[in-house]
């Protein structure tokens, strides 16, 4: 089975690690990839995402997006964790193609209008862009197929406030407003992503099997692995992004729960994604209002990221 998917994203280290993943498996249909502010500005972005599939010999689309948050201001970007330029602040060749001249919103939508039914949206950072596409057609959330979310913490805690992960807290407000919106949905959060593991081991098979971007990768790879020995503890690195495309080819190394999500857009809890399973009574009825939407909960981390190595080798 094929997979056709538009893949939402802010490259960033593990970005590219899902790109490359989009760009090989014979399972996905990469149509497009749209851009967003997060790890990096948009425009460096958009670079990113058109060096990527360059480098892997491929035409992909690439239509740039939100460049801030809807509502709140900008945080700057986390230059400590991803490099200035997104890539480990390694030196980059040119690019020679350009951006779609659509917006990410536009594409989206163009691009599920024309194949109802069939299009898995995939987001891996701030949710902008897919908030923008509602409010150009809400009837999108009954076009698509599915819609996977690298996003958010259930039990784990945050990564960036006590509560709150990275993309969630980059635009609550587009977080909120993605996650209620009533179509097929499924988080793929810091519960799993933080149980996956990529090291030196895998990473020097990717390399040997990416050839120009596999050196990227190695390379971008080293400067994310160092911030990970500082914050948690790990010879490696946490591929949250990838792990959204695992579940989409591999949800049985999954463990999910269908439940009802909000998201506060203020305050202390600003960004946090607080579930309500299905079906259990609380002393109010009002975190059962939202749609239903399944939350990854567990994981076989080894095996996924096993499979992320095995993919890119």
């Amino acid at each position: 089975m094929t997979y056709p998917i538009i893949f939402d994203t802010d490259p960033g280290v593990d970005d590219a690690q899902a790109i490359a993943i989009a760009l090989r498996h014979p399972g996905i249909d990469l149509l497009g990839m749209t851009t967003t502010y997060g790890n990096v500005d948009v425009e460096t972005a958009t670079h990113n995402a058109l060096l990527l599939s360059e480098l892997a010999g491929r035409d992909i689309p690439v239509a740039q997006g939100a460049a801030a948050p809807m509502v709140k201001a900008r945080h700057p970007a986390p230059a400590h964790i991803h490099g200035a330029n997104g890539l480990g602040d390694m030196p980059l060749p040119a690019v020679k193609g350009r951006a779609d001249p659509r917006s990410a919103a536009q594409f989206i939508v163009d691009t599920v209008d024309s194949r109802p039914g069939e299009v898995t949206l995939v987001a891996v950072g701030p949710l902008g862009n897919l908030a923008a596409a509602l409010q150009l057609d809400p009837s999108i959330t009954g076009k698509v197929k599915q819609v996977v979310i690298m996003g958010g913490s259930i039990r784990e805690g945050g990564n960036v406030s006590p509560v709150a992960e990275a993309n969630m807290f980059n635009d609550p407000d587009a977080a909120a407003r993605t996650l209620t919106a009533g179509w097929p949905l499924v988080l793929v959060g810091l519960d799993v992503t933080h149980r996956c593991v990529l090291t030196p081991a895998h990473m020097a098979r990717i390399e040997a099997g990416q050839g120009e971007l596999g050196r990227i990768l190695a390379g971008s790879y080293a400067f994310y692995r160092d911030f990970y020995q500082e914050a948690l503890g790990i010879d490696g690195c946490c591929p949250h992004d990838s792990c959204a495309l695992a579940w989409l080819l591999r949800p049985d190394l999954f463990e999910t729960r269908r439940g009802h999500l909000t998201v506060p857009t203020s305050g202390d809890a600003e960004g946090q994604t607080i579930f309500a399973p299905e079906g259990r009574a609380f002393i109010e009825s009002r975190w059962a209002r939202t749609p239903l939407v399944e939350v990854c909960m567990g994981v076989d981390g080894q095996a996924v990221s096993d499979w992320i190595a095995d993919t890119l080798a």
